[in-house]
């Protein structure tokens, strides 16, 4: 009798997302890492917290695709920032690939680290009272955590590498392993901190 063996599926089956480890419980059901060849909802999760049934790689090609207004920069756009899913997703397996290479561990895994180093867990949130607005300290969701460190992550590379001859990719790569690293350099990071010690002075 011959043995079947069934190899599990791999993430663009490139890496592997089985033994990825996601130390913070409160972001673990927020973070889906779920083995697909194609990652696109279509839309489709538009019930409550559908969001967190969307892979991870998606929301982060999402993400890629509209970096967000930082200060007065909105009005600036480049090619960096398309809504084409085609490129989009090739710029995030081009950065994992990059990752991979530099630090020799499963990108998926430093993604993940990055993610839960550059959640901030409070922050403020402004409290009108008899005419009168003051911050008020509040703890952050976890959905809403995943996706400012992931905003940040992206909005950070995207002001590295804008006017210069740095690519979107080596940048947002970098961001990420300084985020894994909990290097301060990591714009996600510094934004993490000052967020933080905002939300620690409004108490």
């Amino acid at each position: 009798m011959v043995e079947q063996t069934t190899q599990q599926m791999k993430l663009f089956d490139m890496f592997d997302v089985a033994n990825i480890e996601i130390k913070d419980p409160a972001l673990k059901p927020y973070i889906n890492l779920e083995p697909r060849l194609l990652l696109k909802s279509q839309g489709r999760n538009l019930n409550r917290f559908g969001k967190a049934r969307v892979g991870l790689m998606e929301r982060f090609a999402n993400r890629i695709a509209t970096p967000g207004h930082v200060g007065k920069k909105h009005r600036i756009i480049t090619s960096w920032a398309s809504g084409k899913y085609n490129k989009n997703m090739s710029m995030v397996i081009e950065i994992m690939k990059i990752v991979e290479k530099k630090t020799g561990e499963n990108p998926i895994q430093v993604l993940v680290r990055a993610i839960e180093n550059g959640s901030p867990r409070d922050e403020i949130t402004v409290i009108e009272h008899g005419g009168a607005r003051y911050p008020q300290s509040v703890d952050t969701s976890p959905m809403r955590r995943v996706d400012l460190a992931i905003r940040w992550m992206v909005q950070g590379a995207y002001n590295r590498c804008f006017g210069k001859k740095k690519k979107m990719v080596d940048s947002l790569a970098d961001e990420i392993m300084k985020a894994a690293s909990q290097n301060m350099e990591s714009y996600a990071m510094s934004k993490k901190n000052e967020a933080e010690k905002q939300a620690d002075s409004a108490r």
